[in-house]
């Protein structure tokens, strides 16, 4: 970077369209507009399965505040993920804040071709960075759920679902999700 160039901004981020999903990720901003349909079919789908058991204890255990999209503030990252888990030991209730600035202990990226680098590289070494416990790749065209653990100084593959296949996935491996859901149409 130039010594000319400027880092961009919070107010660059508010100045976007309508319609777009701004980031500012390790000093670049990125603008990208509403996911496709399989995208937004996918984070539906992991919000509606995940919500009854861990956000409300119904038919599960409880104990988490899940948010669609939340607006993180990690450091000098702003960072959107498709769905994001606080523990409730953690983050008891979500701030009346328009962004969140503490660290998630889980995110979820679904992946499109425009996302799938950048979820892959920058966002999850921020993540790294915040020590976000666990992250979800999900990727609809591929039909997978790709689950990344943190182990120390980087996160480990815990494993690969794909298809169709029921699978307990940490960190909410105490109900069976069926994946057939998020591929729905």
């Amino acid at each position: 970077m130039t010594a000319a160039a400027k880092l961009p901004t919070y107010d660059d981020l508010c100045a976007l369209p309508a319609g777009i999903t701004g980031q500012i990720i390790l000093g670049t901003l990125y603008a990208q507009p509403r996911p496709a349909v399989p995208h937004a079919l996918a984070t539906a789908a992991l919000g509606e399965e995940l919500g009854p058991p861990f956000k409300r204890g119904r038919g599960g255990p409880g104990g988490w505040l899940i948010l669609d999209e939340p607006e993180l503030h990690l450091g000098g990252d702003v960072l959107v993920p498709d769905l994001a888990g606080w523990r409730r030991t953690r983050l008891l209730e979500a701030p009346n804040a328009p962004y969140i600035e503490l660290a998630p202990d889980w995110v979820c990226e679904v992946l499109s071709p425009s996302t799938a680098a950048l979820d892959r590289g920058d966002k999850r070494a921020v993540y790294l960075r915040e020590r976000v416990e666990t992250i979800w790749l999900v990727d609809p065209q591929q039909r997978t759920l790709e689950v990344l653990e943190l182990d120390g100084p980087t996160y480990r593959l815990l494993d690969v679902f794909t298809g169709d296949a029921k699978v307990r996935a940490r960190p909410f491996h105490a109900i069976e999700l069926e994946l057939a859901l998020l591929w729905a149409r």
